[in-house]
């Protein structure tokens, strides 16, 4: 059967996360019964990334098998027309036809998210829903100082949830920088692979480093305290995006 990749843009917001669900609107499914209705075919979609419910993506990767060969654009073409129909806020990008080997989950060497926080009086208006809006001024710096202890090799119990099905606690984290643009903060985290709720787990005990009630002492004690208790606020979903996924420069067989 035919191989496809799919990359992918949505807006989390009106879903209960990537992952199909019995009893509410996910990312896989609306994308899974666009599908359908293109082909007449009931598929199963594998995502790179299991992305929480509110939670957004600008580089989302899925791959889905066809029974008959499609030429790459109308897959695209006919999945978004299909989306926008019922009103979606989910985009294929798009579409390009990969080997039997390729795999978005189990294939990506690399994952990518950015955390965005509005830092002003003002709440948000046009990006309401899209960002985590703080009022009280944030160190910046110093939050990227202490973002640094976090890098590495660890065991990330205490910045992940409780319901985390991983079988170990045990992460390598690339990269964790926070820049401050004007009243815009980024936080951009990467790594092989994430923890349940880790990037948002991080970012929240960044932001107390950032308003002055932890010093970068108290965010290493925390991470070695290996206990969910030890773990700052954990960041609401609005402010974080699945940015992009790496795969090798040819993965297994490609042929898009």
């Amino acid at each position: 059967m035919p191989r496809f990749r799919l990359d992918i843009e949505y807006d989390g917001s009106l879903y209960a996360g990537w992952q199909r669900q019995a009893d509410q609107p996910s990312v896989q499914q609306a994308i899974e019964q666009a599908i359908e209705k293109f082909c007449g075919e009931e598929v199963s979609l594998r995502g790179a990334g299991r992305t929480d419910a509110g939670v957004h993506a600008t580089g989302q990767v899925a791959h889905v098998d066809l029974a008959k060969e499609w030429p790459d654009d109308k897959v695209r073409d006919a999945v978004n027309a299909h989306l926008q129909a019922v009103g979606a806020r989910i985009v294929v990008l798009k579409a390009a036809a990969v080997a039997d080997g390729f795999d978005a989950r189990f294939s990506a060497t690399g994952r990518h998210y950015l955390y965005r926080i509005l830092n002003r009086r003002a709440p948000a208006a046009l990006d309401k829903g899209m960002i985590w809006w703080v009022p009280k001024r944030l160190d910046a710096a110093a939050m990227h100082e202490a973002a640094k202890v976090l890098l590495g090799r660890h065991d990330f119990t205490t910045f992940r949830s409780t319901q985390c099905q991983a079988d170990s606690p045990v992460r390598t984290l690339d990269r964790l920088d926070v820049s401050r643009s004007g009243d815009l903060i980024e936080v951009k985290a990467s790594a092989r692979s994430f923890l349940h709720n880790q990037v948002r787990s991080m970012v929240g005990s960044l932001k107390r480093v950032g308003e002055g009630g932890w010093a970068i002492a108290d965010l290493k004690a925390a991470l070695e305290a290996r206990d969910r208790a030890a773990c700052g606020q954990v960041a609401p979903p609005d402010g974080l995006f699945l940015v992009g996924v790496d795969y090798p420069p040819q993965a297994p067989g490609e042929r898009g």
